[in-house]
């Protein structure tokens, strides 16, 4: 372990789950995880902290859940994500004219020049949450990365603002103070999973990163290694689950069961006679449900959502001629099965899923490589690169936190969780149907035949 690298702690507040990770980089520039914890999040829609206090209770109960697998962690500030449909963004240009022309453009003159973008107009009501540079100007020479080292007259940019509303944001940091944490930094979330999920030759080839979580679907936009655009589609997985729940008569939890287990985003690829059976409530009579009906409503949503990204890259004159590495599919709701095709199939673009395996080092939780996990473990990544770039300051007292034992394996929370999991796959099963049957007889009969047949040979 590295312990020059502080601890860095991420909190994603998201509509349906709550998750804290702590980790830092060891010496090969991995994520070492030294505590990780979940809770349910009820007090959030899409997107947005609306009850405080079933937050507060949340973000606790994921706090302890980590302490309980670390309880060496001491944990004060953390990097949260920040998403829902009240983020905007702008496009702006700045410049300043340096003071010595002779001398070569410090990081101090970048910084000043960035900072003086936060007092950019905005409309009332809301709030600058970063600002972020894209290409650079010195003098008349265009599209520099790093202008660090240039000299010359005027140093220039083109910058990526992102706002939100001031409500909003002062409930998220509300609630994490009242839980006794501070906020570090509030990072958008589609930022943070890009952290996660791509490499640098990744964002130069140019790639849309769409992160599919509960409440909202985020999009960020990279093309030659620079930011071009963000957006929020406030449509996400809970409102598929709502969905079904309405349009099959079947209660949350039963449509989100159904969701993971059964669901497709494609109904040309669901069977036409499979069912699933629903157990019936106070003494009613099971329910059936067709696996066809299930995937119809589920592609439904999925392309609606899809058709919103296609939308917002229409809308930057972005196409497979500036996004070499297609569309990167992450979050909770990238799992569905055949939503890669969909995809392909709506945005005329190569999709795949993004793991964020890449950024982990061995020995870590099996269930921290999904893309449920991308938005917090990119927020780690986030307070990385802060302390490699001394953006911010970080406590030096780094005690020598060792990777408990509970996050090598399976701890014991997750697998009580796949207990409960397999109990509600034998309340909702799929039923065999009268072909299915059918055809079991026969082969069976089939072989019963032969059997007699050889017997009758031997003899």
């Amino acid at each position: 372990m590295n312990s020059e690298q502080p601890i860095i702690v991420g909190l994603d507040i998201g509509t349906t789950k709550i998750a804290v990770i702590a980790g830092r980089k060891n010496e090969f520039g991995k994520l070492e995880i030294l505590g990780f914890g979940k809770a349910n999040s009820n007090g959030v829609k899409h997107g947005q902290v609306l009850n405080i206090d079933e937050t507060i209770k949340a973000i606790k109960q994921a706090l302890e859940n980590c302490l309980s697998l670390n309880p060496n962690l001491n944990i004060n500030d953390v990097y949260v994500g920040i998403a829902g449909h009240h983020i905007k963004s702008l496009q702006t240009r700045g410049d300043i004219v340096r003071e010595n022309e002779e001398e070569e453009i410090s990081q101090h003159e970048v910084d000043l020049l960035v900072s003086k973008q936060y007092k950019t107009y905005i409309p009332a009501g809301d709030q600058i949450i970063d600002v972020i540079p894209q290409e650079y100007t010195v003098d008349n020479m265009p599209n520099i990365v790093r202008p660090i080292g240039y000299s010359g007259v005027k140093l220039g940019a083109n910058f990526h603002i992102i706002t939100g509303d001031k409500n909003a944001i002062r409930n998220i940091n509300r609630s994490v103070e009242k839980a006794g944490l501070r906020t570090k930094d509030l990072v958008l979330q589609p930022l943070a999973s890009a952290a996660a999920v791509m490499a640098q030759e990744d964002l130069e080839a140019g790639v849309a990163i769409v992160d599919i979580g509960g409440g909202t679907t985020d999009i960020a936009v990279f093309a030659e290694g620079v930011l071009r655009h963000t957006a929020v589609i406030p449509f996400a997985g809970e409102n598929i689950t709502t969905d079904i729940k309405t349009g099959l008569g079947v209660l949350k939890s039963q449509a989100e069961q159904m969701k993971t287990q059964f669901g497709s985003a494609l109904a040309n690829e669901a069977k036409a006679n499979a069912y699933i059976t629903i157990p019936g409530l106070r003494g009613m009579p099971a329910k059936e449900i067709s696996v066809k009906n299930l995937a119809n409503i589920i592609q439904a949503r999925m392309s609606e959502i899809l058709d919103f990204v296609t939308y917002h890259l229409k809308q930057i004159g972005m196409d497979n001629r500036q996004l070499n590495g297609g569309i990167v599919l992450t979050g909770g709701g990238s799992q569905l099965r055949h939503l890669i095709q969909l995809t392909e199939y709506v945005t005329g673009m190569p999709a795949r899923i993004g793991l964020p395996t890449e950024h982990l080092a061995a020995g870590h939780i099996e269930e921290l490589a999904k893309p449920t996990y991308s938005t917090c473990l990119g927020l780690i990544l986030k307070g990385c690169d802060d302390f490699e770039n001394n953006r911010k300051v970080f406590e030096k007292s780094f005690i020598n936190v060792e990777v408990p034992e509970g996050l090598k394996d399976q701890n014991a929370e997750i697998e009580q969780e796949a207990e409960a999991e397999e109990a509600v796959k034998q309340a909702v099963k799929p039923k065999r149907t009268l072909n299915d049957g059918f055809w079991r007889k026969f082969k069976d009969g089939l072989i019963k035949i032969f059997a007699e047949e050889g017997d009758e040979q031997l003899h």
